[in-house]
C-alpha cells in the first residue's frame, strides 16, 4: 500500500536525478565544467565526432528531462545516444559491460528508455503545459 503512494514521487525523483547526472556529464564534455571531459579540465573541441555531439545531447536533452519538457522525446534521444555509445565505443572491446567499461552507457540507456515509457509525471513542464491547454480549451470552443 505504501509503495503505491510512493510510486509517483519516486518516479519523478528518478527522472530528475538521472537527467541531472546526464546533463552534468554533458556540461563537462561540452563546456569543460566539473573537471572537464574525462577529468582533463578541458572541453572536447567543438564539432569533434562523436564525443562533442554526444556531450551536446547529454547537456540539452538531459536538461529537458530534468525540467520535464518534451520528456519522452528527449529521453528517447538520450537512450539512443547511450545505445550508440555502448555498441560503437564499448562493445567492440568485449561483450559484457563489466569487461568493456560500458556499465554507465548501458544503465543510462535503460534508465532513459524507462523514463520515455513512463513519461514525466505530474511535476513537470509537460504536465503544466497540458493543464494549461485543457483550461484554455473550453474558451476556444465556438458558442452554441
Amino acid at each position: 500500500m505504501m509503495f503505491e503512494r510512493l510510486s509517483v514521487p519516486v518516479t519523478i525523483l528518478f527522472r530528475v536525478v538521472v537527467g541531472l547526472i546526464f546533463a552534468v556529464h554533458g556540461s563537462a564534455t561540452v563546456l569543460g565544467l566539473f573537471g572537464g571531459s574525462r577529468g582533463t579540465g578541458a572541453a572536447i573541441a567543438a564539432g569533434t565526432w562523436p564525443g562533442w555531439y554526444a556531450g551536446l545531447i547529454q547537456l540539452i536533452a538531459g536538461t529537458l528531462v530534468v525540467v520535464g519538457l518534451g520528456t519522452r522525446v528527449a529521453a528517447l534521444l538520450c537512450s539512443g545516444s547511450m545505445a550508440y555509445a555502448y555498441f560503437v565505443v564499448h562493445q567492440p572491446d568485449a561483450l559484457a559491460p563489466v569487461a568493456n567499461g560500458g556499465e554507465s552507457a548501458a544503465l543510462f540507456c535503460w534508465a532513459f528508455l524507462l523514463i520515455a515509457v513512463l513519461g514525466p509525471g505530474p511535476f513537470s513542464l509537460d504536465a503544466l503545459l497540458a493543464r494549461r491547454g485543457q483550461a484554455a480549451a473550453p474558451a476556444l470552443q465556438p458558442a452554441a
